[in-house]
């Protein structure tokens, strides 16, 4: 008798990526003091010098915007670039950030409408509703708009990657040099331009995936050229971060010189995110905390403190609940301020403690989800899943 041995072909385990948790995390959290620096601006009166300061040095954080949908496009492309399954992925994807965001705009728009003893009828409410969730306008939801237009265009994202195998430099390349174009569009010429008869989607650039595809593409180089990337950050970074960190703080005199001075832009507009100016520093910045990232996953290979190591891989599972319920944060710290009454400068020396609170409101609220059921879908980590369930019916009847 012949004996057939037969073996199974395990799939090689891929590399777990502590960088990119270190990433997540550290963007989301860089979002959040963006809008909690929002926050504190809007409890603080008149111009003084307090005021003035925190004005300044905000566009300092902005990279984190950009850097979120970085991460993105590079998770997106780690997970599914050798797939093929569109269905399945535009099934999961979108039953993971649809439901959430039509949850939480209903939330807090019921919320926020008691807190502040706003009276509207029903049909009104709904008028609200179906426009925010349309248009994406309130409590920070843009990124959820960015996102679902990402899975959208995923696939064709995929497809060009593939279809030139060998110029993925070159597509990152045109990708960036379109992004510091258009942003030159939008700054210098778009914006003075009545556009209120096309579409919304076509004027709103903050809700535009185009206004960003540099990132999604650039995470997608990252993913798919990890190794060499970091070969030459690694190499370069000597170079790389003292330019991001003085781009950093040229941004107080770009703000204020340049944008208000110069071209008399109000505050709004000279904050923008859409300057050819920013995206330059954006791009150093993120190419900067990639680097940190690695050097973050070196120390934890090494030995770290357990404390953080928790942190940080738990809070990267969560991240994305955390942007989710982050107003939540940012309404108690609106309502704490209120009541406080401080100067300028009080809030101003808080700033430590403010955001330490939003942080922890906002981690807890997405701890919770994820570990209590059925409240996971909340944060895009359903503990049920609707389609596994099954109806089981008795064999026999009951006599």
């Amino acid at each position: 008798m012949d004996i057939v041995v037969t073996t199974t072909l395990k799939k090689p385990v891929k590399e777990y990526l502590h960088e990119v948790d270190f990433m997540r995390l550290f963007f989301i959290f860089g979002v959040i003091l963006n809008h909690t620096i929002n926050t504190i601006l809007s409890a603080m009166n008149g111009t003084d010098s307090a005021s003035t300061t925190l004005q300044n040095i905000r566009l300092m954080f902005h990279y984190s915007r950009n850097g979120f949908l970085f991460m993105s496009g590079l998770v997106l492309t780690l997970n599914y670039f050798n797939r093929h399954d569109w269905k399945t992925f535009y099934r999961k994807r979108f039953s993971g950030s649809l439901w959430p965001y039509l949850t939480w705009n209903l939330i807090f728009l019921l919320l926020f409408s008691v807190i502040d003893q706003v009276q509207i009828s029903s049909t009104d409410f709904f008028v609200q509703y179906l426009n925010v969730i349309i248009h994406g306008s309130r409590f920070y939801m843009y990124y959820m708009l960015l996102v679902m237009q990402l899975y959208l265009i995923f696939p064709g994202i995929v497809w060009i990657f593939k279809k030139w195998p060998n110029h993925h430099l070159r597509i990152t390349a045109i990708s960036l040099l379109i992004q510091v174009g258009l942003d030159a569009l939008i700054k210098y010429k778009l914006q003075y331009i009545d556009l209120s008869s096309l579409p919304y989607w076509f004027r709103a650039f903050s809700i535009n995936i185009f206004s960003y595809q540099f990132y999604f593409i650039f995470g997608a180089y990252v993913s798919l050229h990890y190794k060499d990337v970091y070969a030459f950050i690694s190499k370069y970074i000597k170079i790389i971060a003292p330019t991001a960190i003085v781009l950093a703080f040229g941004t107080i005199l770009y703000l204020r010189e340049f944008n208000m001075n110069v071209l008399g832009l109000n505050y709004d507009l000279a904050t923008s995110p859409h300057q050819p100016y920013m995206q330059i520093f954006d791009v150093l910045m993120i190419i900067t905390i990639f680097w940190v990232g690695k050097q973050y996953a070196a120390w934890r290979n090494n030995g770290i403190p357990l404390p953080i190591e928790w942190f940080v891989k738990n809070g990267a599972k969560v991240s994305f609940g955390i942007y989710l319920n982050q107003s939540i944060g940012l309404l108690i710290l609106r309502i704490l301020l209120s009541h406080l009454q401080l100067s300028n400068w009080g809030y101003f020396m808080l700033i430590p403690i403010e955001y330490g609170l939003v942080i922890l409101i906002s981690f807890g609220l997405a701890w919770f989800c994820y570990k209590v059921a059925p409240f996971g879908f909340l944060i895009g980590r359903p503990q049920w899943h609707f389609h596994s369930l099954k109806l089981v019916w008795p064999l026999k009847k009951i006599e």
